[in-house]
């Protein structure tokens, strides 16, 4: 009984999607009709064209606006500047300290394979990060806004010690002194 159900049930789909094929047939060979809904498309492609680009260029515009690549391109002279060497399964720093507010350039290559260079804040969420590769230094200009002491960890497995790849930043408030 349930075979015989859903055998009709299939006749019937088949049946109607044939008819629908038949029709849409039939109505294309109607070129008059088919311009009015050709028109009527390119009208609404060109509005919908238009609404798009009403939108997105501010959109992007403002995004843009967010983007990093000025402030590399700017760093200052008094700029904090720090040497960092990605090794297997380390980090060498020059330095590990900055102060709140200052400008740090981070020089990040790597002496071996590829290495992700990732700070994180104390809430271990990522603030800034760049790419550690061979033979090529990679500048990343970040300022610390909020005191504590940031994890620098490696964001690209580079072999079975990755997790360990871990190296600290201490950032102090103005009145705190270093090597505390």
């Amino acid at each position: 009984m349930m075979q015989e159900t859903v055998w009709l049930i299939t006749t019937v789909s088949i049946a109607t999607l044939a008819a629908v094929f038949v029709w849409v047939i039939t109505r294309s060979r109607q070129r008059a009709e088919y311009k009015t809904i050709q028109q009527s498309g390119y009208r609404w492609r060109k509005r919908l064209f238009v609404a798009l680009a009403a939108a997105g260029i501010p959109l992007m515009g403002v995004t843009l606006m967010k983007m990093p690549y000025a402030a590399a391109t700017n760093a200052d002279a008094q700029a904090l500047h720090v040497d960092a060497m990605g090794y297997q399964w380390y980090w060498e720093i020059s330095e590990s300290e900055a102060q709140v507010g200052q400008t740090v350039v981070f020089r990040v290559e790597s002496a071996d394979v590829n290495h992700g260079f990732g700070i994180y804040d104390e809430s271990m969420r990522l603030v800034a990060q760049t790419q550690a590769m061979p033979g090529y230094t990679n500048e990343l200009v970040h300022v610390f806004d909020q005191p504590g002491t940031y994890q620098i960890l490696c964001l690209e497995y580079c072999g079975v010690a990755h997790h360990q790849m871990k190296a600290e930043f201490q950032v102090l408030t103005n009145q705190e002194e270093g090597g505390a």
